[in-house]
C-alpha cells in the first residue's frame, strides 16, 4: 500500500500549532524590538489602566496592547486618528491566535508631535512665570492708539479695522506687517511687537486667522512669547478660532477667540457710552432737582430754626412780656391802691365814728376837772364844789358844780 507525503506530516493542535508560530515569531531579532508608523483606532483604556488599539496605514492593521506600568511614562495618551510611532515587540496571543504588537514605547508624530513641543514649552514657561496671573494688566477703557501686529495682507487687519471704527470712531490704528507663517515668521512676530510698542500705543493686539497646528506653530515659538511677555503695553491674543490655542494666547493679558473678538475687548463701543451719557445726565438731573428739594426743605427748616432762636424774636417776646409784666404790675398796684383806698375810707369812717368831735356835734360834752384835767366818768368825780371845764362841739366853758 502506497502512502502520500501528507501521511507523514504530524497532525498539531490548534494550541501546539499557535504555540510553534509564537515561537518563530519571537525567535525573529528584527521582531523583538521593532519601531512601527501608523494611525491609531479602536483606542480603548481598561480600568486596569492598560490600552488596546490598532494601528494601521492604508494596506494593513495590527492589533497593539500596551501595560499600565508602561503606559505610564507616555507624556500624552494618544487618541483615534493620531499618527505615532511605537516601539514593541511581536507575539502571538494565543487563546485567539492574533498576531499583536506589545507597545513598550509610543511617540507622536507629524501634528502629535507639535503638540507634543507645545506641552513642552508650556510647562516650561509656565514654570518660568510667563502666564502668572499677577502679571496680567488692565486694559485701558479708553485707547487712543491701537497698534496691530499680523499680515498686511488678508481679512484679519480688515476685519479688525472695521469693528475698531464700527465701535469707537476716535481710535486710531497703527499696523507693524509680519508674515504670521511660515519658518521665517516668528522673528519676525517677535521683532514687529518690540518695534511698534516704541510707540505710544495704548494696547496691542497680536491677530492671525484660522488654521492648522502647523499653520499656527510660530505663536508658539518662545521668542514670541518673550515678545508678548517684555511687552510695556497689554496684549491682547487673538491666534486662530475659538478653539485654537497657542503659547501667546497664554502669555497675552487678554486672550480673544477671534480677531474681531480682540477688537471688541480692545475697545468700548461708542453707541453703549452715549446711552451710559444720557443716563448718566438724566440721572444727574434727577439727583440735582432731589438735592434742589432737599435744600429747600432743609433752608425752610433752618430758616423756621432760625427765625425761632433769633435774638430779634427773643427780644420781641421779652419785650412783649415786659409789657405784659408791665400791666399786670399796673393792675395790681391799681388794685392795690383801689383796696388801700377802700380800706383807708372805711378806717376814715371808723375814726370818724369814734371821733370825740362827731359826739359833740351829736349833743354831748366832754367834761374834765380843770384842777386835774381828768375827765369827769363818774359823779364822785365831782362831789362838793369843784371847778370844771365844759368842751362841747363849737367850743368850752368853765363851771362850778354845787355841793
Amino acid at each position: 500500500m502506497q502512502q502520500s507525503l501528507f501521511d507523514l506530516a504530524p497532525t498539531l493542535t490548534v494550541a501546539q500549532l499557535v504555540r510553534q508560530i509564537k515561537d518563530v515569531v519571537e525567535a525573529d531579532d528584527v521582531l523583538r524590538d521593532v519601531w512601527v508608523r501608523g494611525e491609531i483606532s479602536n483606542f480603548t483604556q481598561s480600568s486596569a489602566g492598560h490600552l488596546y488599539f490598532t494601528l494601521k496605514d492604508r494596506e494593513a492593521s495590527i492589533r497593539c496592547v500596551m501595560w499600565r506600568s508602561d503606559a505610564a511614562r507616555v507624556f500624552q495618551l494618544p487618541s483615534n486618528g493620531d499618527a505615532i510611532e511605537v516601539r514593541g515587540r511581536i507575539s502571538l496571543y494565543e487563546p485567539r491566535g492574533d498576531l499583536q504588537l506589545y507597545v513598550t514605547e509610543i511617540k507622536l508624530a507629524g501634528a502629535g508631535k507639535l503638540w507634543q513641543e507645545f506641552e513642552r514649552l508650556r510647562a516650561r514657561l509656565d514654570g518660568e512665570g510667563l502666564f502668572a496671573p499677577d502679571h496680567k494688566r488692565e486694559l485701558p477703557q479708553f485707547p487712543q492708539l491701537i497698534g496691530v501686529v499680523t499680515s498686511r495682507d488678508g481679512a484679519v487687519f480688515h476685519d479688525i479695522c472695521n469693528v475698531l471704527r464700527r465701535r469707537y470712531p476716535l481710535v486710531q490704528i497703527l499696523l507693524a506687517p509680519t508674515l504670521v507663517q511660515g519658518a521665517s515668521a516668528a522673528p519676525m512676530i517677535a521683532g514687529a511687537i518690540q518695534t511698534i510698542t516704541t510707540f505710544d500705543i495704548d494696547v496691542l493686539i497680536v491677530a492671525r486667522g484660522g488654521g492648522s497646528i502647523e499653520d499656527l506653530w510660530s505663536f508658539n515659538e518662545e521668542i514670541v512669547a518673550r515678545a508678548i511677555y517684555e511687552s510695556r503695553v497689554p496684549v491682547i491674543s487673538a491666534v486662530g478660532h475659538e478653539t485654537d490655542f497657542t503659547i501667546a494666547d497664554f502669555v497675552a493679558d487678554v486672550r480673544a477667540p477671534t480677531p474681531s473678538a480682540a477688537a471688541e475687548l480692545a475697545v468700548p463701543d461708542a453707541r453703549e457710552l452715549r446711552d451710559n451719557v444720557r443716563y448718566a445726565e438724566q440721572r444727574l438731573g434727577q439727583l440735582a432737582h432731589e438735592r434742589i428739594e432737599d435744600g429747600r426743605v432743609q433752608l425752610s427748616q433752618l430758616t423756621y430754626a432760625l427765625e425761632r432762636n433769633s435774638p430779634d424774636a427773643r427780644v420781641a417776646n421779652d419785650r412783649q412780656r415786659v409789657d405784659e409784666l408791665s400791666r399786670r404790675i399796673l393792675t395790681g398796684v391799681r388794685r392795690k391802691i383801689e383796696l388801700d383806698q377802700s380800706a383807708l375810707t372805711g378806717t376814715v369812717r371808723q375814726l370818724a365814728a369814734l371821733n370825740p368831735e362827731a359826739t359833740l356835734a351829736r349833743g354831748y360834752a366832754i367834761v374834765r376837772e380843770k384842777m386835774s384835767g381828768h375827765v369827769v366818768k363818774y359823779k364822785s368825780q365831782v362831789v362838793g364844789r369843784k371847778e370844771i371845764e365844759v368842751r362841747i362841739s363849737d367850743g368850752a366853758f368853765e363851771a362850778t358844780t354845787n355841793e
